[in-house]
């Protein structure tokens, strides 16, 4: 006769072996200064359309009103546009280290989320590992009952 299977563990037993889970966005969003939330506020509004639309309606507005708006009326001279280059200078030296931080942070954070992804796929691999213990388990008491009876169990499926 084969060896007896090991009984498996019970559901009590796994509870109390089991981690509680962990809201790792929480953990994250609580871990940041005002200062990463600050810039997380910058990247996540400068990231849209709506940000890109705004820079582009003030663009075609300022160059099209100093083109061709009355020579008196214009306030920054066609062709230079000095002072459109400046401001939109000033706008991407300000913006892009500020984007670039709250690129970092997502980044921390998208890695913290994977590696609790990770350790949820590790623990469901147990779970299911443990599933797979009670099925040969309850497929061996099945297998004795027969053989008790004194049948095979191919027999049982009419196989020969």
């Amino acid at each position: 006769m084969d060896t007896p299977i090991a009984t498996p563990l019970s559901l009590e037993e796994f509870r109390k072996q089991r981690e509680k889970p962990v809201d790792v966005n929480k953990e994250f969003n609580e871990s940041m200064s005002a200062l990463d939330r600050f810039a997380l506020k910058i990247t996540d509004r400068v990231g849209t359309i709506g940000f890109f639309l705004i820079i582009f309606v003030w663009t075609i507005l300022w160059l099209g009103w100093n083109l061709l708006a009355p020579a008196n009326l214009q306030f920054d001279p066609p062709m230079g546009f000095v002072l459109w280059l400046f401001i939109s200078n000033l706008i991407q030296i300000l913006l892009m280290p500020l984007i670039m931080v709250g690129q970092n942070i997502q980044g921390r954070h998208a890695e913290a989320r994977a590696e609790n992804d990770l350790e949820v796929n590790i623990k469901a691999e147990k779970e299911i590992e443990i599933v797979l213990q009670h099925l040969e388990y309850q497929n061996s008491i099945l297998i004795a009952m027969l053989e008790k009876q004194g049948l095979k169990l191919h027999e049982c499926f009419g196989k020969k």
